[in-house]
């Protein structure tokens, strides 16, 4: 067997930044790595070092599926699989490779190296082939999460709905569209398919196709909301759990 050849592509006049742009190219990279920053570094602070993850029927998203170890942070267990998820995702990919490896930092413009690879060399190389891996754990982490939002409505017992309540059903709301975006899963559901009518299945998988598309179509926008919002779930109930904040009722 011939092995495969890398190709390498040339990006441009050498130098970070050169560019015959006169726009303000510069700013998308900087706020989307300012925000990734900021995120990776209160995840992992509440995955590694946070307490307070739980108030009354309220439990982080970090922690979802809760699974207790003495003295071992049960976050450890499940919080590395949405994080490679979105870490190996498309969408993300671009982003991060943008911002923090500016490879390239944006179109039209050079980046340090001189030539591009691409994803020709671990460990990006293994990124596109486990991103449906971590999907199929990411939709079973997801229905953990539907669970743990039906329970925010029990309080002691009794239907009640709390500012908290609502906090975590958007924000399963928001992750179940960009779990269900996923180009994955679109490709899974339609990919390699000429005709769905001649297929086996056809119909129900044109009926998944589309209902995917509908996410997909919009996908950047959940990446970013379903980031925000996991994040805010999380601080919501550890602010509470202190005592910072209290909780309204509405019901």
């Amino acid at each position: 067997m011939h092995k495969a050849t890398v190709r390498k592509a040339h990006v441009g006049l050498p130098g970070l930044g050169v560019t015959e742009r006169v726009d303000r190219w510069w700013v998308g990279p900087l706020v989307t790595g300012a925000v990734l920053i900021a995120f990776v570094a209160y995840s992992t602070w509440a995955v590694l070092v946070g307490t307070n993850f739980r108030y009354g029927p309220y439990l982080s998203p970090y922690y979802s599926p809760y699974i207790r170890v003495a003295g071992v942070s049960a976050a450890l267990f499940v919080a590395w699989i949405p994080a490679l998820f979105r870490l190996s995702c498309y969408y993300y990919r671009k982003a991060y490779y943008r911002a923090l490896v500016l490879s390239p930092p944006a179109c039209a413009v050079s980046e340090p190296r001189r030539v591009y690879t691409g994803e020709a060399s671990a460990p990006f190389a293994w990124l596109s082939v486990t991103h449906r891996w971590f999907l199929y754990l990411a939709i079973v982490v997801l229905a953990f999460l539907w669970v743990d939002t039906v329970r925010a409505f029990d309080f002691d017992g009794r239907f009640g709905v709390g500012l908290g309540s609502i906090v975590m059903l958007l924000n399963v709301i928001l992750l179940t569209g960009f779990t269900f975006g996923c180009h994955a899963l679109r490709s899974l559901a339609g990919g390699n398919m000429r005709c769905f009518s001649c297929a086996r299945f056809g119909d129900v998988r044109y009926g998944m196709w589309r209902g995917v598309s509908f996410f997909n179509v919009r996908h950047m926008l959940w990446a970013w909301v379903s980031l925000f919002s996991v994040a805010s779930a999380d601080l919501y109930i550890r602010l509470c759990a202190s005592g910072v904040i209290v909780d309204p009722r509405f019901f």
